[in-house]
């Protein structure tokens, strides 16, 4: 079993196909299906399902993945442990985080590169489920996640906004004579909302699920103040953090009940390795945001 094996190993089950496999990797397709094919009959199973139009893993697949992300990790480990002793620190960072925050990404990204040029980054955007998954699959070393009613275990979190959300009514709309509006009764009306997987968002629909219920979504937008000025023009009701409904003339806050709160939070794995870049990168992230 060879390194480089495990390596294809895993750009194969990230992409569902040998052609991008072999795109990312910056190799030929059919080396990638070779070694594929020697790493399966050394195992004595087939790793891929291949009957379909998308490669897919199979039973035996998915019980090796963790284990070759695992001795990847390590294997990236040594070099950069070795690096480091000699001043210097390199590697590769996944960087994960729900859409429309106000977490200064940009310029922690840009002053951690200034300081580490040998460190190369990927920033994803995703859904917090997917979010999750990754951190704790090792396909990311650290995310920025909307904390609901679910448990998110085996995770470190650091929470780096904490914001009342409010339910934003057009000021000629029935419901502008409420002080609150129940979630339930929130439910019943055109809402509208920041799109999926956004913090906001999915906050929203975790503490709804928690409930039994399912919002009506009827409009996206993409930001906070969008939603509010489609508020204005009497489109919905619109589910924001409380400070964009201040002094916004022709939009009135409701209080939500059971009340939910815009908490949004640094994560990353509890266990598992973590090298000399992410822990460098975790711990600036950790003293910024």
């Amino acid at each position: 079993m060879e390194i480089h094996q495990l390596r294809y190993l895993l750009a194969v089950a990230d992409t569902s196909s040998f052609t991008k496999a072999a795109a990312a990797l910056h190799v030929a397709q059919p080396g990638v299906s070779a070694q594929i094919r020697l790493l399966e009959r050394e195992l004595g199973q087939d790793l891929f399902d291949r009957s379909g139009r998308q490669v897919r893993l199979t039973d035996a697949g998915k019980a090796v993945i963790p284990y070759a992300r695992a001795a990847l990790a390590a294997v990236d480990g040594v070099r950069e442990a070795a690096d480091e002793i000699g001043g210097l620190i390199r590697g590769h960072i996944a960087f994960g985080t729900v859409t429309s925050h106000g977490a200064d990404l940009s310029s922690l990204l840009s002053a951690f590169h200034r300081d580490h040029p040998a460190i190369s980054i990927t920033l994803t955007e995703a859904g917090c489920e997917e979010l999750v998954a990754g951190l704790r699959e090792g396909r990311l070393d650290g995310a920025i996640v909307a904390l609901g009613a679910q448990r998110l275990a085996g995770l470190g979190l650091q929470v780096i906004d904490d914001q009342p959300l409010v339910a934003a009514v057009a000021a000629d709309d029935l419901l502008a004579t409420r002080r609150t509006i129940t979630l339930q009764r929130l439910c019943e009306h055109t809402l509208i909302c920041l799109p999926t997987g956004s913090g906001v968002r999915s906050i929203l629909e975790s503490e709804c699920r928690s409930l039994g219920l399912s919002p009506n979504v009827a409009f996206e937008a993409s930001s906070p103040r969008a939603l509010v000025s489609l508020v204005e023009q009497g489109l919905g009701i619109a589910v924001v953090p409380a400070p964009y409904v201040r002094n916004r003339a022709g939009v009135l806050a409701l209080d939500i009940r059971p009340a939910l709160r815009g908490r949004l939070a640094l994560a990353w794995r509890l266990d598992g390795p973590v090298g000399p870049a992410a822990r460098a990168f975790l711990e600036r992230a950790r003293a910024v945001l």
